[in-house]
Parts: structure tokens; C-alpha cells; sequence
């Protein structure tokens, strides 16, 4: 009996720690990200065309830590084009672990297709001992081969969790244990396989309002981080970078200090959107939850952590410029 033909999946290789080196096996902080090109990665890890017949391409070769919006941008028309060839079944991005929630995220909210698209990342360098990346890039190979996969939106791979994009999030520095999402995971890898006991409630890729092909930038929007000494001065920031959109990552309930309410204001005023987020890591921020009486015109995230509430203000943009709209597609996504 003919044995059916492998799905092909295409791996994108961005750089970061998976990709990186040290000078000896037992360092693994001391490394140098991004070094290993994508075919010694293939090459490391011959195992993955037990699953999938591989196509590899060198997309970027960096720390994530210098990603740009422009490079962001980028690789999801790129992910975009090669999604719409009917002969590739699924994608693997091999990302640095320092900004790939950003890059998981946009590209759950963008790529009107239902085809896997798996991220995965390492925690130590390809040359140390006991390096991640080889089992974490099997295991995302194997999640990107399954129809299992299909339709669940951008899945980040990571230490055999199989997390959604919407949700999942760096929380520690050197763990392998690194990332992880505050209402569990979709699912994990088993013996090879993927397997899953949750879906994604939210919209995404085919079901999302947001058209890829006609974004050619995205809108500049930072973040604002508060602390217990945090005043106005902060103001001659927001004024010379005129953004487009401010998440300001507020204490508890997304609260904004009585002495950041005035300047922020003034940046609405002047045009620019301003999101209330939470610096504690998770839970729901609410529109009542803002110091002083200015909340009208103000979007509260809901429960994105300030990365992603950036990500979406940046998308959201793209569609309006109404603040009753902008909280909608925060409510929504």
C-alpha cells in the first residue's frame, strides 16, 4: 500500500537563542544569538522529516531583541504569501523568545488562513548542554504537521505546551519553563503528537477584521510603564515621539496616577490614543478603573498584557481612528 505523502512545512528562521552559540557548552547566558543558519539547524534535528517534508529559509538572523515593527510587518506578508501556495501545508518560525509574543500575535490577528503556523523558540543556546531549541523545533513540526492544528489560530510551541497566541506570554528570564498562558495551554505534545483540550474562544486569522494587504506600515505606538516615581516630565517623551497610540501599563486595575492623568490627556487631545493596561502581568482591566474622573475616550485592554495591547492598538488603527471603535476591537480580541 502507497503511504500517503508527507505535509510540507516551511521554516522560517528568524535568529535568537535556538540559532545561538557560546564559546563552551556549559554557558548558556554568555551566547551569541542567531549565528547557526537555518540548514545546520535542519540538519541538527534530522528527525523532523519523520513529520514533514521541510523547506527552510533564512528570513532574518538576529536577537529578537532588535525586532522592529517594519521587520514585523515584514515577515507576516512574507508567512502570508507562503500560506497562499496551495503545496505548503503548515510553518514553523524559529523566534527569539524576547519578543516572540509580539510576533505570534500580530500574526494571529492578520493571516486569514486556517493552515498551522507554529512559533517556537529556546531558553539555552544550540551549543550548550541540554539545549531546548532541537526538541522544542521537533515538537513545533509536529504540532505545524497535524490537521489537528488546523484552524486554532498562531500556536507557540515551548517546552511540549502547545500555547494560543492570543494568550501565551514570557514570564521568566533563564527557565526553560519560560513561557506560559494565563488560562493553560491549548494542549501538549505527546509522543510526537499533538494533543489538545482546549480551544480559542477570541477571533483570529480568517475570522479577524484585519486586512494584511493593505496594511504597509504600522501606526508608532509605545508603551509607558508606571512606577511610584513616574510624573509629567514623561510628557516630553510622549510629545517628541508623537505616537499614534500610548498603552500605559498602569498599577492593579490599570490605575493611573493623578499626576500622569493631565499629560495623558493633553496626548489625546492632540491625537493620539491611550490605552490603560497593567503592569501586574494578568487580569481584566476595566473602563472605572482609571485615578482622577478622565476615563471617556480612554481604552481599557480588557485583559491583553501591554505587548500585545500595543500590538493591537497598532492594528486597530488601521481600521479607525474612534475610540468607541478601538475599544470595541479591544473587547472583541
Amino acid at each position: 500500500m502507497t503511504q500517503p505523502a508527507l505535509p510540507h512545512v516551511v521554516v522560517l528562521a528568524m535568529g535568537g537563542t535556538i540559532a545561538g552559540t557560546a564559546a563552551s557548552s556549559t554557558d548558556a547566558t554568555g551566547y551569541r544569538a542567531g549565528t547557526t543558519g537555518v540548514d545546520a539547524m535542519l540538519a541538527a534535528v534530522p528527525e523532523v522529516v519523520t513529520k514533514a517534508r521541510i523547506t527552510g529559509e533564512q528570513f532574518a538572523q538576529m536577537d529578537s531583541s532588535d525586532l522592529t515593527d517594519e521587520l514585523l510587518l515584514a515577515l507576516a506578508h512574507r508567512v502570508d504569501a507562503l500560506l497562499a501556495r496551495p503545496d505548503v501545508d503548515g510553518i514553523v518560525i524559529t523566534h527569539g523568545t524576547d519578543t516572540l509574543e509580539e510576533t505570534a500575535y500580530l500574526l494571529h490577528l492578520v493571516l486569514a488562513s486556517a493552515k498551522p503556523v507554529v512559533l517556537v523558540g529556546a531558553m539555552r543556546p544550540a551549543s550548550a548542554l541540554s539545549a531546548d531549541g532541537p526538541i522544542n523545533f521537533f515538537a513545533g513540526v509536529a504540532v505545524a504537521s497535524d490537521p489537528a492544528s488546523a484552524g486554532r489560530g498562531v500556536l507557540v510551541v515551548m517546552n511540549d505546551e502547545i500555547h494560543t497566541a492570543r494568550d501565551v506570554t514570557k514570564t521568566a528570564s533563564l527557565s526553560i519553563h519560560a513561557f506560559e498562558s494565563p488560562y493553560g495551554a491549548l494542549g501538549v505534545v505527546v509522543a510526537g503528537r499533538p494533543v489538545y483540550y482546549r480551544g480559542v474562544a477570541r477571533p483570529h486569522t480568517t475570522q479577524t477584521e484585519f486586512d494584511l494587504a493593505a496594511i504597509d506600515t504600522l501606526p508608532r505606538a509605545g508603551i509607558i510603564y508606571a512606577h511610584s516615581g513616574l510624573d509629567e516630565r514623561v510628557v516630553s517623551l510622549v510629545e517628541a515621539g508623537r505616537y499614534a497610540a500610548i498603552v500605559h501599563a498602569g498599577f492593579g486595575n490599570g490605575t493611573v496616577s493623578s499626576r500622569m492623568i493631565e499629560p495623558l490627556e493633553a496626548a489625546r487631545h492632540a491625537g493620539t490614543v491611550i490605552v490603560r493596561a497593567t503592569r501586574t502581568g494578568s487580569g481584566h482591566v476595566t473602563a472605572v478603573g482609571a485615578s482622577g474622573s478622565v476615563v471617556d475616550g480612554w481604552i481599557s485592554v480588557d485583559d491583553q498584557n501591554p505587548p500585545r495591547a500595543r500590538i493591537l492598538a497598532c492594528l486597530a488603527l488601521t481600521v479607525t481612528r474612534d475610540p468607541a471603535e478601538i475599544q470595541r476591537i479591544f473587547d472583541t480580541y
